[in-house]
């Protein structure tokens, strides 16, 4: 089982996905500007689909292959989007970072806040030696949060996923512990 804590940064609160977080992420990830850019979300979110990413996510958790996490605002308490190691593989030492914000919290600097924090749980909680990440080309939001964390591009993936009939450009982002570590000494 991989152990997941409850989170804090200065302004938000990263706690374990639960059941009771399915009206909010429903609403958020229904949104068509979020399911653009993500590789794996599906517009519209179909009846029931949060319901069962939830108890895969928690199966997940239990089985030690993935961990993730709701951010919530801290003194509002409103929802702000989902950050999940996933993926994990323990002969490799490494796991996929995926994240994304309800669009009420864009432009804020919550994921940097977020990222920061999961970074330092993925590496120090969970003993990985390599956090990678995806993100489509025409997204480069997500790049800047990568980048702003320490992450390194690795690669260009040409029309890796097909979104919406049409294929997509995607880079590779990863950061390795010593790297995290070598800017935190810093």
């Amino acid at each position: 089982m991989t152990d997941a804590s409850v989170l804090e940064t200065t302004r938000l609160l990263l706690r374990p996905i639960e059941l009771s977080d399915s009206l909010e992420i429903q609403k958020a990830a229904g949104a068509r500007e979020i399911a653009d850019t993500m590789i794996s979300l599906p517009h519209p979110y179909p009846v029931g689909g949060v319901e069962r990413y939830i108890a895969l996510q928690q199966a997940e958790r239990d089985a030690g292959g993935s961990v993730t996490f709701t951010i919530k605002h801290k003194t509002e308490a409103w929802f702000c989007g989902l950050i999940e190691v996933r993926d994990i593989d323990r002969t490799h030492s490494q796991g996929e970072l995926s994240f994304w914000l309800a669009i009420e919290a864009w432009g804020r600097g919550y994921m940097s806040e977020a990222v920061q924090t999961v970074v330092q749980y993925g590496f120090e909680s969970l003993d990985l030696n390599r956090l990678y990440a995806y993100h489509m080309l025409r997204n480069p939001a997500s790049g800047r949060v990568l980048e702003k964390n320490g992450f390194k591009q690795e690669g260009l993936l040409r029309q890796r996923v097909r979104k919406w009939g049409q294929f997509e450009d995607v880079l590779l982002w990863a950061i390795l512990q010593h790297e995290w570590q070598d800017k935190l000494d810093k």
